[in-house]
């Protein structure tokens, strides 16, 4: 059964755990979010992605996801420690009168210090997109991404994933589809759980009336290249593009082709778009 729901003045969605969540929107801030999370189609364990929305005033709201590392030991933990921290930490920021990224900044170092206090070398990455009215900015640290596409499909605003094979397509010396079934795919260089964390902060960017943005885990972009989900954003409801999308992203994790992408893993993802 899909869920619609408006949030109010600080209000917020957590999300953790996730069996499989499909159809999903939520009117906040300046505009509308589709949210999808379901777990990998190859594992009997919890979903380790967590995703939260925070409403936070008038047309200003925080998105976020979170992957738990795999292979890494409390994993999905390590995500919702995320999640809960930038949640927490916004909400306080506006409450003391602060702006949002003070919130988010303080959301990154309290999550980073609970999950290295957990002492057992748990790890996640976490994406936020910080929205107000028609600027949203990205924080990451890791290899979850947020991209913005226009209508007409031109990639406007993209973060760099924080491991190898990221650097590599960023520099021109890996190309995407190699990059798929790269021996170092797995591989992360920054993550929430680490004493040398970083965290990426982006420019501020305007949308224009039509331009969608997606914030997701790598369970999208290790089965979807870029343009395929560019095409299946760009237009149309913020519903309908999740579902083709999570439909397009499970098919991919259940192929037995070599030359096609296909990396069984949870999947989560956000697309937003103004109203």
């Amino acid at each position: 059964m899909g869920v619609r729901e408006e949030l109010g003045s600080d209000e917020a969605r957590l999300f953790f755990e996730q069996e499989r969540l499909d159809d999903a929107v939520f009117s906040v801030g300046s505009g509308e979010i589709a949210l999808h999370s379901s777990k990998s189609p190859e594992k009997d364990t919890p979903n380790e992605d967590a995703a939260g929305i925070v409403a936070a005033g008038p047309n200003r709201a925080v998105v976020a996801v979170a992957d738990g590392v795999g292979g890494a030991p409390a994993g999905r933990q390590a995500s919702s420690i995320a999640i809960n921290s930038i949640a927490n930490a916004t909400r306080q920021a506006l409450r003391d009168g602060h702006e949002l990224r003070f919130g988010i900044l303080n959301g990154f170092e309290a999550a980073n210090e609970e999950v290295l206090a957990l002492g057992v070398g748990a790890a996640t990455t976490l994406a936020v997109v910080e929205i107000a009215d028609s600027t949203v900015r990205p924080f990451h640290v890791g290899d979850s991404f947020m991209l913005i596409t226009g209508q007409r499909g031109k990639v406007k605003s993209q973060t760099i994933p924080h491991s190898p094979t990221g650097y590599a397509i960023e520099s021109g010396l890996l190309d995407e589809a190699d990059a798929m079934h790269h021996e170092e795919r797995h591989v992360i260089s920054n993550v929430i759980g680490s004493v040398e964390m970083r965290i990426d902060v982006g420019s501020p960017f305007e949308l224009a009336p039509h331009d969608t943005l997606v914030l997701a885990s790598d369970g999208l972009s290790d089965n979807l290249l870029t343009p395929e989900i560019v095409e299946l954003v760009r237009k149309g409801p913020v519903e309908r593009a999740a579902a083709a999308m999570s439909r397009l992203a499970q098919q991919r994790m259940e192929l037995v082709d070599g030359n096609t992408p296909s990396k069984p893993d949870d999947l989560t993802f956000l697309i937003f778009r103004l109203r």
